[in-house]
């Protein structure tokens, strides 16, 4: 019998599950780490932080078997990330994550140019502070000295494989989200490097998505309790893989996701641009893209609820052993659909999909004198979802979207459930496992390894799952909604400057 590690590095914590042939789940761990905010805009984590806990997780799961069982590890990593490597290989930088949003300036310049659309067409990355692209613009503006030191440029995932293995390689996946990355050739867009400030020879090796690379340092296979010849499989971006982890790896099959953030992502067999650029395009594997948008704005806008407006009722919960989230939204449930005509856009991070828009602000319209907060929460989650059905129909341009497979925090709560499935208005299905990006590189691995004929071998592995219908009424009251919370946004997208203007 042999094993592989499917591992995925996250903006918070790393999961890594081990993984049998069949896909059953042998052991798993999770070790966090903190996001750093020193600064307005700042997301930042410590690569080495995130190399400990790579190695803490893995370790976890060798005392299970012997190490000669452990064929492989596959990775699944978080987007966007970037990091200046000197001579050395050793970080003169955090990583800079797809949160930090110190590059708005400069994105919302691009954005305005005929360059920022040529680019688009070129990557598939939409133009956002969030792409590694803009980021290395603003360091090479602001930060010249900083980047004149850099001799490589990764993101987080060839970094932890670097310590793993003393090889520096990117795969198409997370290398088509920089921004740096052409999807027609296949190679480094010039124009994109031009602007970047950096030239190709400091970037990884290209190399494909199944890509193996044979071996671990001696080292680290001994810290690990691993043997030497343990192969690292490249894998993929957690967007790419957390869609084929759910099932939603066939055209018309959508994937959502609400985490801390979320995401909307259907599959192509080729890719597919925006006219306007406002869905990304990624390249999974051969005649396997992910179209679609993530959004800033997900569970972090009901901890804001939970910290900030029901604080009170969330230490009365912890005191008597409850969670918090559980008694909000039993709050929530209570109040009828359409939160008593409240409407809430979700914009506390600013936001990327469908927007674009580093600027935009949150905000609840329709507060009357009999408004509560339980209104308030249940308006907040419907805001959220409204947000996300705005990006769906924008994917309905590249593949028709026939049916829907949801996955994330949100999905161990019923009110979320059923407020997704009712705005929407078709059946959401949800696999009872929540690690759909490990499971997915370990599947991903195993096809690398030759133990599995296809991708598409994961689907009986995904395990039980719920549907969830909508209601008729429900719906219909959504869509009424979904016209005035469009309309708002259209309306507010112009005074979003002004208002981000009022905090500088």
């Amino acid at each position: 019998m042999s094993y592989i590690i499917g591992t995925d590095l996250g903006t918070t914590s790393t999961k890594s599950v081990l993984y049998d042939q069949a896909g059953h789940v042998i052991a798993s761990a999770n070790v966090g780490y903190p996001l750093y905010h020193d600064q307005v805009n700042m997301a930042e984590e410590d690569p080495n932080e995130i190399w400990q806990a790579v190695q803490q997780s893995i370790r976890q799961l060798t005392s299970h078997v012997t190490p000669d069982e452990i064929e492989g590890i596959a990775f699944s990593s978080a987007m966007h990330s970037l990091i200046l490597l000197d001579d050395h290989m050793q970080p003169l930088t955090r990583v800079i994550t797809w949160a930090d949003n110190r590059a708005a300036k400069y994105a919302a310049e691009l954005k305005a140019q005929p360059l920022g659309q040529q680019l688009y067409q070129a990557t598939g990355t939409p133009i956002h502070p969030m792409s590694p692209l803009v980021k290395l613009h603003w360091l090479a503006t602001e930060h010249a000295e900083l980047l004149a030191q850099a001799r490589y440029v990764v993101g987080i995932k060839e970094y932890i494989i670097y310590q793993l293995t003393g090889k520096l390689q990117m795969d198409y996946s997370i290398a088509n989200a920089t921004g740096l990355f052409n999807l027609h050739t296949f190679d480094w867009e010039p124009t994109a490097l031009a602007y970047a400030h950096i030239d190709g020879s400091q970037l990884p090796t290209l190399v494909d998505t199944d890509a193996i690379i044979n071996g671990l340092t001696d080292s680290i296979a001994n810290k690990l309790s691993l043997s030497s010849m343990t192969k690292v499989i490249m894998g993929a971006s957690d967007g790419a893989l957390s869609n084929l982890g759910v099932g939603a790896d066939e055209p018309g099959v959508a994937a959502i996701t609400i985490g801390t953030s979320g995401a909307v992502r259907v599959m192509t067999t080729k890719p597919y641009l925006d006219p306007q650029g406002r869905l990304f395009c990624y390249y999974v594997a051969p005649k396997h893209w992910i179209v679609g948008g993530p959004i800033n704005n997900g569970g972090q806008v009901f901890r804001w609820v939970r910290d900030e407006l029901f604080a009170e009722e969330s230490a009365t919960a912890l005191k008597h052993h409850q969670d918090p989230y559980d008694v909000i939204t039993e709050l929530a449930t209570d109040v009828p659909a359409g939160a008593h005509g409240l409407i809430f856009h979700p914009y506390l991070s600013g936001e990327r999909a469908p927007l674009w828009n580093a600027d935009a602000r949150g905000s609840l319209l329709g507060i009357t004198t009999t408004t509560t907060k339980a209104d308030i929460a249940r308006a907040v989650l419907e805001g959220i979802v409204m947000n996300l059905n705005a990006v769906l129909q924008l994917t309905n341009a590249a593949e028709p979207v026939h049916a829907i497979r949801a996955t994330g925090g949100f999905a161990r709560s019923n009110l979320w459930r059923q407020i997704l499935t009712d705005v929407i208005g078709q059946p959401i299905t949800i696999p009872t496992s929540f690690e759909s990006s490990c499971l997915a590189a370990a599947v991903m691995g195993l096809k690398a390894l030759g133990q599995l004929p296809d991708l598409e071998a994961i689907h009986p592995m995904i395990g039980e799952t719920k549907t969830y219908a909508p209601q008729p009424t429900q719906h219909e009251r959504y869509q009424q909604q979904q016209v005035v919370f469009d309309h708002i946004t259209a309306s507010l997208v112009p005074l979003y400057h002004e208002l981000a203007a009022l905090n500088d």
